[in-house]
């Protein structure tokens, strides 16, 4: 644990933004000795804990039962009464009032934490005043509306708020983005997904898990269009099979509310009717009206904050982290984010960041989760690698449990055997990308990977199992 220094005892540190960039590093900055005032004008754990991560990852977990049931009758369960378990049924505003208490209960967690270690929380908006001044809006609070906090470092955490299309304006009833679906009492009948990226994938496969009809619409010539070639096509060959409508290449022009739900105009002049859409097309950042020009925080063209690998801005003692960056969208990344700058702002150790590491998941049925290098990363830059692809369905813990879809590929240095990347398509894959993490941070060769044991039967037999492969074309060389 490092020692608080002279500077970081006598610094005050505001935080704009309490999701994960923002009290990650403000538990940081006082351990390191700093006074820390957070700034949260939604509830501490922002979007991520109380629209976003939690709660949807909340909602397809519960999903994921029904993917469950659906291999039940395979594995010979039946009801009390001798009937196949696929008459469940979901109680959706008993599923949501769930989702939002779990993120209720995550942020008030948070905040318990904060104020056990002695950080002050502001409850409000907080824009600059110049590089070291922070300004709190919070209208109907006497005490802090028009705060002006006095600091010597800044950390801007304010993430990023659903894209919205003007010829598409959310209601919030039927014209829906991502955080206003935990207001549905009803299971939508016919749910329109525009988007087919990794948020539009998530909830277009959970809610046709949980019974509704679904239809995706993907600009793309497929969905997921930005992940490994093979887990996407996977992954839309699982979305159709399950009853789920995949439109490709085509763009929404327009949703406008009906009688009694929604018609979407396609690009192609298609017109697509359903009870309800949502529009899941990428997100905007947090960062008009905070007073960051006049502060001189540069933003790139798209209005995101530009910073270097140790969170730094164009602004000497004004740092920013998660969403708000664009560097990439990732809880993980943006608690990491915050915490090198707040290492960084208050002089103690600090390795850059590193993206070359970072495991990401997408939380579909089965999940895709990937680290390291891409195959299309390593075509790109036209890099030397051998790669190989082994399918679950041979695995005998996924015989056991009825999984068929899913498989691990890995990809290496042909002479050098070091591990560059990989991608795990399974149920819970978000688990089992762990070893390949540590092979890829550590540089660990495939005969690294190949020596260690594993668990029989276990699904991470299967990364053993590839990296076996990979070995032996190696030694050949």
């Amino acid at each position: 644990m490092s020692t608080p220094s002279p500077r970081s005892a006598s610094s005050h540190v505001v935080v704009i933004g309490g999701g994960p960039g923002g009290y990650e590093a403000a538990l940081v900055a006082r351990s390191l000795g700093a006074r820390v005032t957070v700034v949260e004008r939604q509830g501490l754990g922002g979007a991520a804990v109380l629209t976003d991560v939690v709660p949807s990852k909340t909602l397809i977990a519960t999903a994921e039962w029904m993917t469950i049931a659906e291999r039940a009758p395979d594995l010979g369960i039946r009801t009390s009464d001798g009937t196949s378990v696929h008459g469940l049924g979901v109680d959706l505003q008993a599923v949501n009032k769930r989702v939002l208490a779990l993120a209720e209960a995550q942020s008030a967690d948070i905040r318990g934490r904060l104020e056990r270690e002695g950080i002050e929380v502001v409850n409000g908006t907080g824009r600059l005043d110049g590089p070291s001044r922070v300004v709190v809006d919070a209208p109907g609070s006497p005490d802090d509306d028009g705060r002006v906090l006095e600091t010597d470092t800044i950390l801007l955490a304010t993430g990023a708020t659903p894209r919205t299309l003007p010829t598409a304006q959310p209601d919030g009833e039927r014209i829906l983005t991502w955080t206003q679906l935990y207001s549905l009492t009803e299971l939508p009948e016919k749910l329109i997904v525009v988007g087919s990226g990794v948020t539009g994938a998530e909830f277009a496969g959970a809610y046709n898990a949980l019974g509704a009809d679904v239809v995706l619409v993907s600009s793309r010539d497929r969905v997921l269009p930005g992940e490994d070639e093979d887990a996407a096509e996977l992954i839309e060959g699982v979305f159709r099979s399950r009853g789920m409508t995949v439109l490709s290449r085509t763009r929404a022009e327009s949703a406008v509310r009906t009688a009694d739900g929604v018609a979407v105009t396609l690009s192609d002049g298609r017109v697509i009717e359903g009870s309800h859409v949502l529009m899941a097309v990428g997100g905007v950042p947090n960062t008009e009206g905070m007073g960051l020009e006049k502060a001189g925080v540069v933003l790139d063209d798209r209005g995101y904050i530009e910073v270097d690998k140790v969170s730094r801005t164009s602004v000497r003692g004004i740092y920013a982290a998660g969403d708000c960056t664009g560097v990439f969208p990732l809880a993980s990344v943006a608690a990491m984010q915050g915490r090198i700058a707040m290492h960084h702002a208050l002089g103690d150790a600090v390795v850059p960041l590193r993206l070359g590491a970072v495991a990401s998941n997408i939380f579909t049925a089965p999940e895709i989760a990937t680290v390291g290098y891409s195959e299309e990363a390593l075509k790109g830059q036209n890099s030397r690698y051998i790669t190989t692809t082994l399918p679950l369905a041979r695995n005998p813990r996924a015989k056991m449990t009825g999984v068929r879809d899913g498989f691990v590929k890995l990809f290496a240095h042909p002479e050098a055997g070091v591990v560059l990347g990989g991608v795990v398509v399974a149920p819970r894959a978000s688990e089992y990308i762990f070893p390949i993490t540590l092979a890829v941070r550590n540089h660990l060769t495939v005969d690294d990977v190949a020596a260690t044991f594993t668990i029989y039967p276990s699904l991470s037999g299967t990364t053993a199992e590839a990296a076996r492969v990979l070995d032996a074309r190696v030694q050949e060389r």
